[in-house]
């Protein structure tokens, strides 16, 4: 990270170091056909949600939302604003699945991806996705002091041990974006697989394995693996908390004490990727936002030391977070 490395938040750059505990995974907006019925969409409630996210001890989030899935910058703007929670918006294209076969990026090319993706990072982003499709000209997302909200990370998926053309394309515009806006890039994997083959094919093109961070990493709790993916220089996300039907507490908490021991805790970032109305305290569901901060962190803290869960709150993301 050089001396003059920016975070980009939707309401402006700040110095890394001053994000602060940083959650490195939620939604607060997001409308997928892969979730019917869990839509985020209410203003008040994602706001009333972020409030109860920095109650629990969180001053930064990144909202990971990509193109085209319901984001909505300038409400992330007006929300940043009124909650006093610094958010880093994303761009970028998520696995094939969330989008359909007749969506219009289907036919879009790498280079396309690339300018739009850029342009979200360097100009800003538009404030509604869909009108790029519609018209040339798009209004542009503008925060409550009239400046260009910008997203801050590039982000692409994949899908269970496949990367489809759809998405190997999604991931060469990534590269390009980065190498022109120094941006990390997320990845959403499926239960961690082919992690190896999508830092591999993001090397190729020109992105260090220590700008990428592996999301739901921890969806496979093999601490072999995540110690070799960590030995790359990958971030490893892990977002997996208050899934017990997927993974109990005390398994993702065994596998961090694991990956510590081996030595990757610098490479570690957590999250919770709650992404669904119907768990969300503001939306009538639950755990909620501040399951994370209040129920795993303590009893993460007690297992490693609060120097080791500090280091990947705060000192992890600020790095993964840095431009320049």
């Amino acid at each position: 990270m050089s001396a003059t490395a920016v975070s980009r938040t939707v309401l402006g750059d700040v110095e890394p170091a001053l994000l602060g505990p940083t959650n490195y995974h939620e939604h607060l907006f997001q409308v997928s056909p892969l979730l019917p019925g869990d839509e985020l969409d209410d203003e008040a409630a994602s706001g009333a949600e972020a409030s109860l996210l920095k109650g629990s001890g969180f001053a930064a989030m990144v909202d990971a939302t990509p193109f085209g899935l319901g984001r909505d910058p300038e409400a992330l703007a007006r929300i940043s604003a009124s909650a006093g929670l610094h958010v880093i918006a994303t761009t970028g294209r998520h696995r094939e699945a969330h989008y359909g076969e007749e969506h219009p990026m289907q036919v879009w090319t790498a280079e396309q991806l690339a300018e739009l993706f850029i342009a979200d990072v360097t100009t800003g982003m538009a404030a509604d996705d869909g009108e790029v499709f519609e018209s040339p000209d798009v209004r542009s997302a503008r925060t409550p002091t009239g400046s260009p909200v910008r997203a801050g990370i590039l982000k692409g998926g994949i899908d269970y041990w496949r990367i489809s053309p759809f998405e190997r394309t999604t991931l060469e515009a990534l590269a390009a974006a980065h190498r022109a806006t120094h941006a990390a890039i997320m990845v959403h994997l499926e239960f961690c697989t082919a992690a190896h083959e999508v830092l591999d094919l993001l090397a190729a093109e020109g992105v260090a394995s220590d700008r990428v961070v592996l999301a739901h990493a921890d969806r496979d709790p093999d601490a072999g693996l995540h110690a070799s993916l960590a030995e790359r220089g990958a971030y490893l996300g892990y977002d997996g908390f208050a899934r017990p039907r997927a993974r109990s507490d005390a398994e993702l908490l065994e596998l961090t004490e694991k990956v510590v021991a081996a030595g990757g805790g610098e490479r570690i970032l957590l999250g919770g990727d709650v992404a669904r109305r119907t768990r969300y305290i503001s939306y009538g569901g639950m755990p909620g936002l501040a399951y994370l901060g209040e129920r795993y962190l303590p009893r993460l803290r007690s297992l490693i030391g609060d120097e080791a869960v500090e280091r990947m709150l705060v000192a992890n993301p600020a790095r993964l977070l840095a431009l320049g």
